[in-house]
């Protein structure tokens, strides 16, 4: 089927939406993410959110909503333990990360059968996206987008110099808390698209392919932007085409991506040295 053909199916269409603004959202909190070192926490986050989309499986909800909410419950444990315990964060993420996996494990095997619905938030499934669910990532989005905007060059500071944000009289804990709040809101919108087991690739691959060749932070915002949208449409065609699944093609163009601008970059350094 040609490409004019492939946009006028309705499933396409909202796949295409809301995996537009997914790759938007991941690509540009991102960034944020491997500066800050918090890589794991995107995983963690993703996989302990089984627990929700378990309940709204059982209860018949839209997972979605109960999804975001256990992201934002559990990223507070984490916030919390982080600062009022000496045990490491990677160490706490893990602890969530294993609980909020069982818990999702014990409460779906409280119903029998094949369960549809999980297994799109497993692994990613873009005939599963309904408007219902395009209609929370536009809403919960923009929120988002809202925020990174306004805090962004705080939420810099307290990267990369913590003490210089706190003399500056940055609220240093309130921006970091709404910062994990937000990070996890990003990381639920790509679950259905993308799924538990892979929507963190998405967080990192573009960003750090963007980092090979960006001089400036603005550019590596743009290209990172770029390189996401690049991924993540190109990824859903691709997927289509070849009937297979959405997420797991999607992580594949994106480390194709990365490696050949790895490759690119690479050749360019040793003809400099030459």
């Amino acid at each position: 089927m040609e490409i004019g053909g492939i946009l006028t199916l309705p499933f396409m269409q909202k796949a295409l939406l809301g995996g537009a603004i997914s790759a938007f959202l991941l690509s540009l909190y991102g960034v944020f993410v491997i500066l800050k070192r918090l890589s794991f926490f995107g995983d963690g986050i993703a996989h302990a959110s089984l627990a929700g989309i378990a309940i709204g499986v059982v209860l018949g909800i839209n997972p979605l909503w109960l999804a975001l909410l256990t992201a934002v419950i559990f990223t507070s444990g984490i916030y919390f333990l982080e600062r009022k315990t000496s045990i490491p964060t990677d160490a706490i993420i893990g602890l969530i990360f294993t609980f909020g996996m069982a818990l999702g494990i014990l409460i779906i095997s409280l119903k029998r059968g094949y369960q549809p619905e999980l297994v799109s938030f497993l692994f990613g499934n873009i005939l599963s996206l309904s408007w219902e669910d395009i209609l929370v990532t536009v809403i919960f989005g923009i929120l988002v987008i809202f925020f990174l905007l306004v805090f962004r060059r705080s939420i810099t500071l307290i990267i990369l110099d913590r003490e210089e944000a706190y003399l500056q009289g940055l609220k240093v804990e309130i921006l970091e808390f709404f910062f994990y709040i937000f990070l996890a809101v990003t990381i639920v919108l790509g679950l259905k698209l993308l799924g538990i087991v892979l929507v963190s690739a998405i967080l990192i691959i573009p960003p750090i392919t963007a980092k090979l060749f960006s001089r400036s932070f603005r550019r590596l915002l743009i290209n990172s932007l770029i390189i996401g949208e690049a991924t993540v449409i190109g990824g859903l065609f691709v997927s289509y085409l070849v009937d297979a699944p959405s997420g797991a093609v999607i992580v594949l163009v994106g480390s194709v991506i990365f490696a050949i601008i790895l490759s690119i970059t690479s050749l360019q350094k040793r003809s400099i040295r030459w």
